[in-house]
């Protein structure tokens, strides 16, 4: 399949700003309408499920230099899951996730964060430490294998770092997972991520919750309000650059505690397995409309294949190309829903390539997706805690459906014999 590749994933090396093109944004919260399937109603603002929004400003036992703070439990999260019963009808979880998390001025992470609360969406943000450093500061981060300060998605400024703390904020208040992208984004060459020891992704790792946990120190700016998470517990999950490095980076993150990883370089819609006792969540081969092949779930994967990796392709294209993209998207997500309910994990980056049509239909797919019967839009970070108390039978048995496979006789006789 063609469509499909690690080197295809240089989201945060394409544009003429890489700051600006790259930036992406996962993060988690409360599914979507209804029940989830499993009889877990979603989530609903507030620590109680009240509804209300989360107050801009949150008491809270500050860690550190202030830069981040214990506010206690996190706030619209979905109610504790429970196991499938046998025979029921597994729910169809969708992921949406997001590479980077900055906030570069063109009003994207806001945007999307408003659509996940008009939809009870939870989505995954993967911060990239350096988001929060300074150039200024650059001297203080030591890439493995690379020069100090160097770095393939270059910095924000610093009034975009101000709204970056501002929306990461926001969202965890939202109730979405705030997960690590790490920092420089290396792709190529000597220094890349694929290279690199369990010990150096061990110091990229260090740096990066440094730079998230101490940026009031690194920047002196003391009058900002702190994050509202301890974030070496709030990190429990990562996606690597380009796709590249996990065999050596699950070593380290097993030794961490993480949870999951999200950096296979391409897998199918089918159930996950863990992988050195942690949860591989790829991204996945979806149905490429008007093709032979599929390509890979994230918004650089489909531009690398309608604009041959430029990011202003001929605007009279940009429509039939949005189109094309929606509908990717939906179809990967009807097949899974129509057939094994594999979970359906999308990426992307906070980026406005061709005109912006890739935000469009990720927008779109969203809206088309939530509301439906048994679907459940949550974090990587939620879909673990469902995992986690499902019996290991009744996962063996999801995990015999191929890709687009229904199961026989339906799903009360094929999950009541497991």
């Amino acid at each position: 399949m063609r469509g499909i590749s690690r080197r295809g994933l240089l989201g945060a090396g394409v544009g003429a700003a890489a700051a600006a093109a790259a930036v992406g944004i996962s993060g988690c919260g409360a599914g979507g309408g209804g029940s989830d399937g499993a009889g877990n109603a979603p989530g609903k603002g507030g620590k109680n499920g009240s509804g209300d929004p989360a107050p801009g400003k949150v008491e809270g036992r500050p860690i550190g230099d202030g830069s981040t703070s214990d506010t206690g439990k996190q706030p619209n999260q979905p109610d504790k899951p429970v196991p499938l019963e046998p025979g029921q009808t597994p729910p169809q979880f969708v992921i949406f996730s997001w590479d980077g998390a900055g906030e570069v001025g063109n009003g994207l992470f806001p945007r999307f964060l408003e659509l996940a609360k008009d939809h009870g969406a939870g989505m995954t943000f993967f911060l990239s430490g350096l988001y929060l450093l300074p150039e200024s500061k650059q001297s203080l981060y030591r890439p493995p294998n690379n020069r100090i300060g160097a770095s393939d998605i270059g910095y924000l400024t610093d009034d975009h770092i101000k709204q970056t703390l501002k929306y990461v904020r926001q969202a965890w208040l939202d109730g979405h997972e705030i997960g690590t992208h790490f920092n420089g984004h290396f792709c190529a060459g000597s220094g890349s991520v694929e290279k690199w020891s369990p010990a150096d992704w061990q110091s990229e790792i260090d740096q990066a919750v440094k730079f998230v946990t101490e940026w009031k120190t690194i920047t002196g700016w003391t009058d900002l309000e702190p994050l509202p998470f301890d974030y070496r517990k709030e990190l429990v999950g990562a996606r690597t650059p380009c796709l590249l490095g996990q065999d050596n980076l699950l070593p380290t993150a097993k030794k961490l505690g993480w949870r999951y990883d999200a950096s296979s370089p391409g897998g199918h819609q089918k159930w996950p397995v863990k992988r050195q006792g942690i949860w591989d969540l790829p991204l996945q081969a979806m149905p490429f409309p008007g093709h032979g092949f599929e390509v890979l779930s994230m918004d650089y994967n489909i531009l690398a294949n309608q604009s041959k990796n430029t990011t202003k392709g001929m605007p009279s294209r940009y429509p039939g190309w949005k189109k094309q993209a929606t509908e990717a998207y939906l179809a990967g997500f009807t097949r899974a829903y129509e057939s094994n309910r594999a979970p359906f994990y999308i990426g992307n980056h906070f980026e406005q390539w061709n005109g912006g049509i890739y935000m469009d239909a990720v927008e779109e797919a969203l809206k088309g997706m939530a509301g439906k019967k048994d679907v459940r839009l949550v974090s990587f970070r939620q879909f673990c805690d469902w995992l986690d108390v499902q019996d290991p039978k009744i996962l063996d048995k999801l995990r015999s459906l191929e890709v687009g496979q229904s199961p026989a006789g339906g799903w009360n006789t094929f999950l009541k014999s497991a």
